[in-house]
């Protein structure tokens, strides 16, 4: 087998301990050491007064949110996903989950379908999001058919625009209903705020609307507390930011928990200021199926030598093993996807210069752009400590 030479020693040691689990296949790739560094760092960044709520829909492991909760200090978790929620009322009875969107109320009763009795409380571990009057009156109308108890938060829109709602004055009529429906119980607010990190920072530009972001949040605080007892108050949920902005609550104080989950593993879309101190914790390995010179394009004979002569950076070319992955090469390199020939899940098409020096059998490293749905297409993830594969821990469910 011919030894990458083109690899840094990070990704040189990564491609040993591939190569010594026998792993030549597309492969993700969990580093525990870097993660443990990040769960420090985000921990470190909570205020004192505030919680972390672990967002398991970017790490969908079991055994990965034990471990990130359990050395983070946490038992929150967010659930984007009724057959995940499912599993992890099974699976992690001890912990307390929010619902991250608002599910279709099939989808709330199907999770109640296919419950299974266990310590897990759904009607005290488990609260539900809704986004409108609508939504809120097809939960109220499930919860008294079936005699449930059912825990509501309402999505409030703090400048994302994705829904939620916007008026103070209709968050005040739906804690009304809420009131009057025996079988609902308000627990709180969710105010989503990833929108803040892509506003330019120009003339004050990304300041001015993070300030206007917790304006809004306040403005149906104001709601709650007119409505509410202390004691009912000081129970609730009040649930704010995410992996881009986290570390900016620092002095906010009317807000109980904070949720990150992306920012611990750090794909490539969060590549942010704000996170500038955290490490890319996964990575795609995959071998190199065939190597060649420059892209032969079918039909266009001789386009492929005629481009490599424009582009050093076309005059090698590789097709590796799967692809198509929202992911970017990392190392070796230089390399790149040739969109002339197009992408392929199969055996995506990699250039490089005469420098990039790879042969069949040796691997590639790709950097996904997100790990919430790319996580899940590789079967168990490979758990590197100390630069070799130690264990595999099996991905979130995709059941009933």
């Amino acid at each position: 087998m011919t030894q990458v030479t083109s690899h840094d020693a990070y990704f040189t040691q990564l491609s040993d301990a591939l190569r010594t689990a026998n792993l030549f296949r597309p492969t993700m790739l969990l580093d525990l050491d870097r993660l443990d560094r990040n769960i420090d760092r985000v921990a470190a960044s909570i205020p004192e007064a505030l919680d972390l709520r672990v967002v398991a829909k970017s790490l969908p492991s079991p055994q990965l949110l034990d471990h990130v909760t359990a050395r983070a200090q946490t038992n929150r978790l967010m659930v984007f996903h009724q057959p995940f929620l499912n599993q992890l009322a099974a699976t992690q009875p001890d912990k307390d989950l929010l619902i991250g969107k608002p599910f279709p109320v099939g989808a709330a009763a199907r999770f109640y379908d296919h419950h299974i009795a266990n310590q897990f409380d759904p009607s005290k571990q488990l609260q539900w999001l809704v986004d409108t009057p609508a939504r809120l009156h097809d939960y109220a109308a499930l919860a008294t058919q079936r005699e449930l108890q059912m825990n509501i938060t309402i999505e409030i829109d703090v400048g994302l625009h994705r829904g939620g709602v916007s008026d103070p004055a209709q968050t005040a009529a739906m804690l009304d209903v809420i009131a009057a429906t025996p079988n609902l119980t308000f627990t709180g607010l969710m105010g989503y705020d990833a929108h803040v990190a892509k506003v330019p920072t120009a003339f004050g530009m990304q300041k001015r609307e993070f300030t206007s972001v917790l304006d809004r949040y306040q403005a149906h605080l104001s709601v709650l507390q007119n409505k509410l007892t202390p004691d009912e108050y000081a129970a609730l949920t009040l649930n704010a930011a995410g992996s881009p902005t986290f570390r900016r609550y620092q002095d906010i104080d009317f807000v109980t928990e904070l949720a990150a989950g992306s920012a611990l593993v750090k794909p490539l879309d969060f590549d942010l200021p704000d996170l500038a101190d955290l490490e890319p914790a996964i990575f795609i390995g995959t071998p190199v199926l065939k190597a060649s010179g420059p892209t032969q394009i079918p039909a266009l004979n001789g386009l492929g030598n005629l481009w490599a002569k424009f582009d050093r950076n076309r005059a090698r070319t590789f097709f590796i093993y799967g692809g198509y992955w929202k992911a970017h090469p990392v190392s070796p390199t230089g390399l790149s996807n040739n969109s002339l020939y197009g992408r392929s899940t199969n055996q995506e098409v990699l250039n490089g210069s005469t420098d990039v020096q790879l042969a069949p059998e040796d691997f590639v490293f790709l950097r996904p752009t997100q790990s919430e749905f790319v996580m899940l297409q590789f079967g168990d993830l490979a758990i590197v400590r100390g630069g070799q594969v130690v264990d595999y821990w099996p991905t979130l469910a995709q059941g009933s």
